[in-house]
């Protein structure tokens, strides 16, 4: 599956496979821009949070039908992040006190346009949204998504928000 590069979503049931975290890390490893929806037991918080730092953009329970699952494939093909607020929250704090991405390129490295898309990236706003809000294209959007993350080093764009959201800190700490 992996070698079809016409693949650009997964879904995987954690039901079917003991080894369910080392296939995340190898589908992450082998080809990152798959999307990955992930179908597993609910109320298990750890559980939830280990797949979403292991690649999965959306989590749903196993019992899930079929419309929760086509809102959370229809969520993650916009570019977000399908899961639970507060759990969502709490992937946001261990980010934050991880290591390993570079600091956000100072605001003179950044064109005007990125700060804008970076600025409305970080209130967790959709391609989409971004786009009608700027009178662009959702694919140009998605093109300054996709600098950003390379001036960065961020991997996705909840590390990207988080680390944004550290620089604004430090730079108001330090008025």
């Amino acid at each position: 599956l992996l070698a079809d590069l016409s693949i650009q979503y997964l879904i995987l049931d954690l039901s079917q496979s003991p080894a369910w975290m080392e296939m995340q890390f190898l589908v992450r490893r082998l080809r990152p821009e798959i999307r990955q929806v992930v179908l597993g037991p609910s109320g298990k918080e750890e559980l939830i949070m280990r797949s979403i730092m292991a690649g999965a953009r959306a989590y749903l329970d196993s019992n899930a039908g079929p419309r929760a699952l086509r809102q959370a494939m229809e969520s993650v093909i916009q570019g977000s992040i399908w899961a639970p607020r507060q759990l969502l929250s709490k992937v946001i704090d261990r980010l934050l006190t991880q290591r390993g991405i570079q600091d956000i390129a100072s605001v003179s490295t950044l064109t005007l346009r990125e700060q804008q898309v970076l600025d409305l990236l970080m209130t967790a706003q959709s391609n989409r949204e971004i786009a009608l809000e700027l009178g662009i294209e959702e694919r140009t959007v998605k093109a300054y998504v996709a600098s950003l993350l390379r001036k960065t080093g961020a991997e996705n764009r909840v590390a990207l928000s988080v680390r944004a959201t550290q620089v604004k800190q430090r730079e108001l700490r330090s008025l």
